[in-house]
């Protein structure tokens, strides 16, 4: 709080009016702290950047939001977020800020740098400035691959002393913890006991094996039970990567037991939870339709093995038989090509079929579904070709969503320019419509949430989750991050067929007590800082 003059002393001195009180002032708001309680009305003073007072304020700010008839709640934390990159060059992370995102945590593929330049890293987002926080994880092939390529193997002894002291580096200068993803190459190739010699030292810093598990379709709750033992063995937290039951075939069966699989190991006191987006089709490269072992001697080598007409028939065979070890079948996860459409081929003659199934490009090209897919992946390189696969069912998403440990995340990165694709080159509706669809589908549309659960699972159960005390509820002296929105009018206008559409219904968000969104437009403000896991 700035030091002020007494007005009556003022007065007497003939001095004009006192300055203003706060720095800005929210006023005649719906306050939802975050924790899950209803609403209060009330103001919410900030002062360097940080909440200083709640409820009825009568100091003036220096700027003002009249918020009456919305609600201000902390701001909203994407808890699998993909924007590790583009922030260094492009701050403005505004479909994030659109959607009330004030803090993001990335890292699936690992942080952009290698372990002992992470600091730097850190130093130089908060230099050039971003608009939200950021922090990140360290992925588990980043040292392998530095160590040992990127093929398949298994590390010596001495190798894997030297991959755990990279990592044990990362988490010294911030990281979160060690992430996976483990159905694309080389995550694919490490063994579970490799995982869990490189989680440990996450472990021993009370940090995070954050996962996209080894299979999401048929075997999920057996790659539950690989995470969890990856926990229990190496006393890291676990954080369950966009939890889905991605596997048509049995939509509403799986996801029970996954469910309940998490439940009974937090039960027995492990240190799990989950995140998800909410939309029934992923997205991912559609080199992912091709089984891993093509990749065992490295990426160069495998999609060069691709060209050749008789592994392709064999490929198609084994996509046939269904799901096989190291390898999770997104086409038999889907339901089959027709349900896996093109969304991003970086070749304009191609790019015409966005939208189209793999079948239907098949056919208008004369092609087999699978020769389409994989051409079009040969044609984008050294770029990935995206596609979406229509793999959940809405049923299991209600599931997931009413757990009191599963948080929110976009599986998205910042776009270097608002309107256009995002950081990772995927037109997916989550990354301009993840938390508004929340707020408007999921809450005011369909209830299956309450809006004070949603905003908790937004707020402060993913700053309790990460350890952010500092943030995530709306409490004097925490860091003034608020999100106003309009629980009538808020919407997420990302779809199918426009996924890079603008929200509607949030037109106010403030990073550490600065707005970088107001009245619906962009300040240009980057007052976001890097957030780094302590690790002594």
């Amino acid at each position: 709080m700035k030091t002020l003059i007494p007005l009556t002393a003022m007065l007497l001195l003939g001095a004009a009016a006192p300055p203003p009180s706060y720095d800005l002032v929210i006023r005649d708001g719906r306050l939802l702290d975050g924790a899950g309680n209803p609403w209060v009305s009330g103001d919410v003073a900030i002062d360097d950047g940080r909440i200083v007072r709640i409820g009825e304020i009568t100091g003036k700010g220096r700027e003002e939001i009249d918020a009456k008839g919305r609600y201000v709640a902390p701001g909203f934390i994407d808890m699998m977020d993909q924007s590790g990159d583009v922030l260094r060059t492009s701050g403005a992370a505004e479909n994030k800020v659109r959607m009330g995102v004030t803090t993001a945590i990335g890292g699936e593929g690992g942080t952009p740098v290698e372990a002992d330049a992470i600091g730097a890293y850190f130093d130089g987002l908060e230099r050039t400035g971003i608009a939200i926080n950021f922090g990140s994880y360290y992925n588990v092939a980043q040292p392998r691959v530095k160590i040992m390529g990127d093929g398949a193997g298994t590390p010596t002894a001495a190798q894997l002393e030297a991959m755990k002291a990279e990592t044990a580096v990362a988490m010294r200068n911030g990281a979160f913890g060690v992430s996976s993803a483990l159905i694309y190459p080389p995550n694919s190739f490490q063994s579970t006991d490799e995982i869990v010699a490189l989680a440990s030292e996450a472990g021993k810093c009370g940090g995070f094996y954050a996962t996209h598990m080894r299979d999401e379709s048929a075997k999920l709750v057996e790659a539950i039970d690989e995470a969890i033992s990856i926990g229990e063995r190496s006393g890291a937290k676990v954080e369950v990567f966009h939890l889905k039951a991605a596997y048509r075939p049995l939509a509403g069966r799986l996801m029970p037991k996954a469910l309940d699989r998490i439940a009974e190991a937090r039960a027995r006191g492990v240190d799990i939870a989950a995140d998800l987006y909410p939309y029934t089709a992923g997205g991912t490269g559609l080199e992912i339709t091709v089984p891993n072992w093509v990749f065992a001697d490295g990426a160069k080598a495998g999609f060069e093995k691709l060209r050749d007409p008789k592994l392709r028939a064999r490929l198609k065979k084994e996509i046939a038989a269904g799901s096989q070890p190291g390898w999770s079948n997104l086409v038999e996860a889907s339901g089959g090509w027709d349900h896996i459409t093109l969304a991003n081929a970086y070749d304009p003659a191609m790019d015409r079929f966005r939208g189209k199934s793999m079948v239907e490009i098949g056919k208008a090209l004369g092609k087999d579904p699978a020769d389409a897919a994989w051409d079009i992946v040969l044609g984008a390189l050294p770029n990935r070709a995206y596609g979406l696969f229509f793999m959940m069912d809405e049923g299991d998403i209600d599931l997931a969503l009413r757990r009191p440990w599963v948080s929110i995340g976009t599986d998205a990165g910042a776009a270097a320019k608002f309107g256009e694709i995002d950081a990772i080159g995927l037109p997916h509706p989550r990354a301009y419509g993840t938390f508004p669809r929340i707020l408007g589908h999921y809450v005011r549309d369909r209830k299956v949430l309450t809006l004070e659960d949603a905003v908790r699972k937004m707020t402060s159960w993913p700053a309790q989750r990460m350890g952010l005390t500092d943030r995530g509820v709306l409490r004097e002296g925490l860091r003034a991050d608020i999100t106003i929105f309009d629980a009538e009018k808020v919407a997420e206008g990302a779809s199918w067929e426009q996924p890079l559409a603008a929200p509607a219904g949030i037109d106010d968000v403030i990073v550490n007590g600065v707005p970088v969104l107001r009245a619906g437009k962009m300040t240009g403000a980057r007052p976001g800082m890097a957030l780094r896991h302590p690790c002594g």
